[in-house]
Order: structure tokens, then C-alpha cells, then sequence
């Protein structure tokens, strides 16, 4: 992406931005590298058979622990002040950066597009919902995802700061049309549009869930809004300041022209390190949802968590696909129609 990565600290910074920026990306990466490789473990480990959902959580996980793998990186860069490790080093572990993080936005559309369908079109859904269907759906969109992330390589460049001494792994355009264009590119593709189908999905099983007054919209309620707020939280103000960089860039003024230039720099600093704590708190998202199940199966409770959700296996008995709801009890070979509806509303499912 266009600057998924720690700016460089100026010397109007002191010392109070580079602590805040190395303290954040430290607590994302203690946070969420053990957790999203406990998530990976339980589904490849402790999850015999493998749902649609559980493969999509791990792709998820997969998309998020290769985000934080980079962190070390731009930790020792905001440690040092400099850019140790060349252009290649640049450019590829930005690129795996913007890559991972497109993949995750892209899932979690994925996982809402599906969670809308499974509650509009339930039958269809199961129907849909085949392993097969996964794969394509997966690989589309990790291609999607190394394709919208492309414009990293073409920008990004080392170059040596004024006081020739540090160096800096930094976006470099040819003109501010160029800047304009990458922003506002990053902002459509990477959040607006996903965000835009995402509030849609949920809205509209909020509204399908109340007209039927299932007995699980409630809890489904919390947790659709916790997803929806998470995603805002750490993404939005972000790309509130790539629009207004990229309304700058398109007036033809410098990235650091004037205060207003340089205090969106200094909040894109911090910001977009908050922005790597969306790829650690996805594991709290499933402690939280696991509830009675955290206390009662200990360490494989995401594997209980995500054990025959959807409808793969009440339909793998009728010869279809998938639902079963994660209570832990089995379905009967033909459940009725609203509960199995029920089940599949569940958004972590």
C-alpha cells in the first residue's frame, strides 16, 4: 500500500512520536503474532475437518501474521533513524505489507458478503458454500490483492535525508498527480469500497434478523457491531488522512509543504501504526465470541469455535454442503429451516 509503514521520525518529532510509534508496533506484535499463530495451530491442528469459514479465519490469520512479520523491520528503522536494508529490502517488505493488508480487507468482505447471503438466500448459500467454490474465492482474492498492491513497487525508493546521514525507505513520484492518484487509489480500494459492503452485509441481517426475531440477534448484534466498529476504529483515520494528503497532492502542494503538511505527516506516523493493530485484535474477536468456550475446551477453543459452522455439515449428510452451529451439539440430519438460518447468521461462523 501507499505508506503502510512508520514515517520517518523528523526532528520536529523529539522523541515522543518515534517512542509512541515503536511502543505500538511492539504491543501489535506481542499481541497478535502469538495469537494469530494460535488461530493458524488450532485450525491446522485441532480442526479435523475443516469448514468454508474456518478456511477463510485461516487465511485470515495467514494475512495478518505475515503484516506483523514485517514489524521488526520498521521497528529497527525507527530505532536506528536510518533504513538498513536497501532497496530491495524496501520495496519487498512493503510490498508483503500492502499484499496482507489487502488480503485481510478483502476477507472480511468475503466473510460478510457470505454471512448476508447464508441469512437472504439461505438455500442458495448452502448450495454456494462448497469447498471448491472456497478455494477460487480465496486464491481471486490473494491475486486481487498482489495486484492492487503493485503501485509499492513502482514507488517506493531509498533515499538519503538533508542531514546525509539516515536514510529513509519512502514513496517517490514523479509529480503530485502521481501522489494524488496512489491516495485516493488506496482509499477507494482499501477501504471505502470494502467498508461500504461490509456496513451493507450487516445492516441488512440486522434488518432480516429483527423482521424474523431470531433469539440469537441479539448476541449477534454485539458482535456484528463489534466487528463493524474494530474495522472503522483502526482503518478510518487513516485514510482520512490519505484524502486529505491526496486533496493536497491534487492542488499540487508537497507532501511537507507548510505546518498543515507537516502535522499530517506527524499523525500518519502514529496512525498508520495503529493501523497494524487491526491485524492482532481479530484473535481477541474470537476469545470474545467463544465465550462458554474458552472456559470449557481451553486451548481448542477456536477449533470448537469454527467445528462444522456454516451449513457444511448438515448438508454433507442431505449430500449438499454445510450448517451446524457452533454450540458443540450435532444437527439432525434435516434441521428445521429457521434454525438452521439461525446458525448461520452467527458473523464467526
Amino acid at each position: 500500500m501507499n505508506t503502510t509503514a512508520p514515517a520517518a521520525p523528523s526532528s520536529s518529532d523529539g522523541s515522543v512520536i518515534p517512542l509512541l510509534v515503536i511502543t505500538v508496533l511492539s504491543v501489535a506484535l506481542a499481541v497478535g503474532l502469538p495469537g494469530n499463530s494460535f488461530v493458524v495451530w488450532s485450525i491446522l491442528a485441532k480442526l479435523q475437518k475443516r469448514s468454508v469459514t474456518a478456511l477463510m479465519v485461516l487465511h485470515l490469520a495467514l494475512a495478518d501474521l505475515a503484516v506483523l512479520l514485517t514489524a521488526p523491520f520498521f521497528l529497527h528503522f525507527m530505532a536506528r533513524g536510518t533504513w538498513t536494508f536497501g532497496l530491495s529490502g524496501c520495496r519487498v517488505t512493503h510490498y508483503v505489507c500492502g499484499v496482507s493488508m489487502y488480503a485481510s480487507v478483502l476477507l472480511i468482505t468475503a466473510m460478510s458478503l457470505d454471512r448476508s447471503l447464508a441469512v437472504a438466500l439461505p438455500f442458495v448459500s448452502q448450495k454456494l458454500r462448497t469447498k471448491a467454490v472456497a478455494w477460487r474465492v480465496l486464491g481471486g482474492i490473494w491475486v486481487v490483492s498482489v495486484l492492487l498492491a503493485t503501485p509499492v513497487l513502482l514507488y517506493r525508493t531509498v533515499h538519503l535525508e538533508s542531514d546525509n546521514r539516515s536514510l529513509t525507505c519512502f514513496p517517490k513520484y514523479p509529480s503530485e498527480r502521481h501522489r494524488a492518484f496512489h491516495l485516493f487509489f488506496e482509499v477507494i480500494t482499501g477501504f471505502l469500497l470494502p467498508f461500504l459492503v461490509v456496513v451493507a452485509c450487516y445492516c441488512d441481517i440486522g434488518r432480516r434478523l429483527r423482521a424474523r426475531r431470531f433469539r440469537r440477534s441479539r448476541r449477534t448484534g454485539r458482535l456484528v457491531a463489534l466487528i463493524i466498529l474494530a474495522f472503522a476504529a483502526f482503518w478510518l483515520p487513516y485514510h482520512v488522512v490519505n484524502l486529505a494528503e491526496g486533496f493536497r497532492a491534487a492542488a499540487g502542494k508537497a507532501l511537507v509543504s507548510g505546518p498543515v503538511g507537516q502535522r499530517l505527516l506527524r499523525a500518519r506516523s502514529v496512525l498508520i501504526t495503529l493501523a497494524f493493530l487491526s491485524s492482532s485484535v481479530n484473535p481477541l474477536l474470537y476469545a470474545c465470541a467463544g465465550g462458554s468456550l474458552l472456559r470449557s475446551a481451553g486451548v481448542g477453543f477456536v477449533a470448537k469455535l469454527l467445528e462444522g459452522t456454516g451449513s457444511e455439515a448438515s448438508s454433507s449428510r442431505r449430500g449438499g454442503t454445510l450448517a451446524q452451529t457452533v454450540r458443540g451439539t450435532p444437527a439432525s440430519p434435516e434441521p428445521d429451516p429457521a434454525e438452521s438460518l439461525t446458525a448461520s447468521t452467527n458473523p464467526l461462523e
